[in-house]
């Protein structure tokens, strides 16, 4: 007997797959592909429903899991007649079948998690605030957004403080009541980063992992410097410019070790999960080989970018540079457990606020009647920049 070519063997087996779990479903099973990616974003203003990046949903859905989807089956209704054990072994040949990959696959983020942003005032002046939301509540992004997505895949969350080519310095104020986002100031002005030639504001989407702490009372055993007492900063160079507020899913690449005034002060290297290139990218080295030049770009601009304000370069560690995905890996472990000391009280948090609504293990717990002080929304259009702050400066000995 001819056992046919190795198309109709896998044709044969898929149609044998597809109808055993019909049997267990009970349901007629789609052979439409499942999306090639599917990652919840934060959804951006005046948007109602999660933004996804390739995967299409009907117009009234709010959750990913939709009948066109073979993923759809490994959720299952209390009503159901048909038994864990059979949604169970449903689930795992639906994953079978999923042509995603691991990284960007419809498992990976967590459907309940809806993100938005309250904007306070507006932009570029010293009232202005912007708030993270989960479901319509103000939340702590210091303290409330895990740092992992997905912890088995290695998808982190990160929030974006400054988009790409912009030059207002936004940062999570540590000291305020939930953290928001709000531009930092020197000597009651706003502060503006310089444009060094041939640059224009930041490189890349600029933020922090949430759940992360520099422990300033721990100098690090390599770079001997202690922490900067921030939350972890991150750079991500996907392709796309992102919002102030906005939760990415990204995948670790590398780290650079900078040393800021004498502080260890580490940035993350990542890419967003849904960009092109993150499939091709999953290591410092893939970073050189695929986006040439960045990392150099990167380090000349932190080396740099004081010294129009009257000071000194900034120094690495390890003479600049880049570190892999392990060490990174490490270093956000840990700058995770630093966060765990500081929100359980093991560690002083002096004038940090560490209030928050999902720690149930922190004496700074809050319920959602302490958000009544929090101001209503807005929507009101960014105040007038400063004509000097788009100054181009030319540094001697950069690299053009």
């Amino acid at each position: 007997m001819n056992p046919g070519t190795p198309a109709t063997i896998r044709k044969a087996v898929l149609r044998l797959r597809r109808t055993q779990l019909a049997a267990m479903t009970g349901r007629a099973v789609s052979t439409a592909p499942a999306p090639s990616s599917l990652s919840l974003s934060t959804i951006p203003p005046g948007q109602t429903t999660p933004a996804f990046s390739s995967a299409r949903l009907p117009p009234n859905s709010s959750s990913p899991f939709h009948p066109s989807t073979a993923s759809s089956y490994s959720k299952y209704s209390k009503s159901s007649t048909t038994t864990p054990a059979a949604v169970n072994r449903a689930a795992q040949l639906t994953r079978h079948f999923t042509t995603s990959s691991p990284a960007l696959s419809s498992h990976s983020i967590d459907p309940a998690m809806s993100y938005s942003i309250r904007k306070v005032g507006a932009a570029h002046t010293l009232e202005h605030r912007v708030y993270i939301e989960r479901d319509g509540v103000p939340i702590s992004p210091f303290h409330d957004i895990p740092l992992y997505a997905n912890e088995q895949q290695n998808i982190l969350n990160m929030i974006v403080e400054i988009p790409r080519w912009t030059n207002a310095k936004q940062e999570i104020s540590k000291e305020e009541f939930l953290n928001p986002i709000k531009q930092d100031t020197k000597k009651g002005k706003l502060r503006f980063v310089r444009n060094c030639f041939p640059h224009k504001g930041y490189l890349w989407n600029y933020g922090a992992f949430p759940r992360t702490w520099e422990d300033p009372n721990v100098v690090h055993p390599e770079t001997k410097a202690k922490g900067d007492n921030d939350p972890l900063d991150v750079c991500e160079i996907g392709e796309l410019v992102g919002y102030t507020g906005q939760v990415k899913q990204v995948k670790v690449l590398g780290v650079m070790a900078l040393l800021d005034e004498e502080e260890t002060d580490w940035k993350i290297i990542v890419i967003d999960v849904n960009d092109p290139l993150a499939p091709k990218l999953n290591d410092i080295e893939d970073v050189e080989r695929h986006l040439p030049g960045l990392l150099r770009a990167t380090n000349e601009w932190f080396r740099i970018y004081k010294i129009p304000d009257g000071k000194p370069e900034n120094q690495f560690a390890f003479s600049g540079e880049c570190k892999n995905k392990k060490y990174a890996e490490e270093v956000i472990r840990e700058c995770a457990d630093a966060w765990e000391r500081l929100i359980t009280g093991a560690t002083p948090n002096g004038d940090i606020s560490l209030s928050n609504l999902t720690n149930s293990n922190s004496k700074a717990l809050v319920d959602q009647s302490a958000l009544s002080s929090i101001p209503a929304g807005e929507n009101l259009p960014p105040a007038p920049i400063d004509g000097s702050v788009d100054k181009w400066f030319f540094i001697s000995g950069a690299a053009v």
